[in-house]
């Protein structure tokens, strides 16, 4: 089981405080965190993926009772948001493969079809990042989080963009990683993508509820 721990988190940018003070536990659920624009989300999420280093506080990831490294816990993590972009020039499948690439890991080929054909970029699989629509931009970044098999996934607002059907992929992605030794953590200020998570973190009440 993936749980974190948040003591005392503070992110701010020069004179401005995004949030301070934010300290809870969390374990086994679906995660998600709520509030309206500009409240703090992304900016949270970000530090809890080691993408932006926290003014003050700190947080612990842990699997099964043992605290995880930071290079451990990146091999984990699949994270997608509308601000990551990919390379304008490559293809779907040319994004992919870089990505891959870059893990040194194993071979990804199967996978990024599997993950090209589940969010449904089979027809423009070859044309560049750069041309295809904001919503197919949108497809691919699910894809580019999720072809490595990652145990924690990380999306934000992962329905920007994104059609009817494109919705329906990123619910049954959040009903798929209902597991045990996995993790979804969703920060969105969308009632309905919120409701895809088990528990919801009010970034400005700083207090937790159930989902309904």
């Amino acid at each position: 089981m993936i749980s974190l721990q948040v003591i005392q988190l503070e992110k701010s940018f020069g004179s401005k405080t995004i949030f301070s003070d934010l300290t809870f536990d969390h374990k086994g659920q679906s995660l998600g965190i709520a509030g309206p624009n500009g409240s703090g989300k992304s900016t949270f999420l970000r530090c809890l993926a080691y993408l932006l280093r926290p003014n003050k506080g700190h947080f612990e990831w842990w699997t099964d009772g043992n605290p995880l490294d930071k290079a451990t816990f990146k091999k984990m993590l699949g994270y997608a948001a509308p601000y990551i972009n990919l390379y304008d020039e490559l293809s779907c499948r040319e994004n992919l493969a870089f990505l891959a690439n870059v893990r040194h890991e194993k071979e990804y080929e199967k996978e990024i079809e599997d993950w090209i054909r589940k969010v449904e970029l089979m027809k423009v699989a070859d044309q560049p990042f750069g041309k295809l629509s904001t919503g197919q931009q949108q497809r691919l970044r699910l894809a580019a989080a999720l072809f490595h098999q990652p145990d924690i996934l990380m999306l934000d607002e992962p329905g920007s963009n994104l059609d009817e059907a494109g919705i329906h992929i990123v619910a049954e992605i959040a009903e798929s990683f209902k597991e045990p030794d996995k993790l979804l953590i969703i920060a969105s200020n969308n009632q309905d993508e919120l409701a895809l998570c088990d528990r919801i973190f009010s970034i400005e009440e700083l207090a937790f509820a159930e989902s309904h």
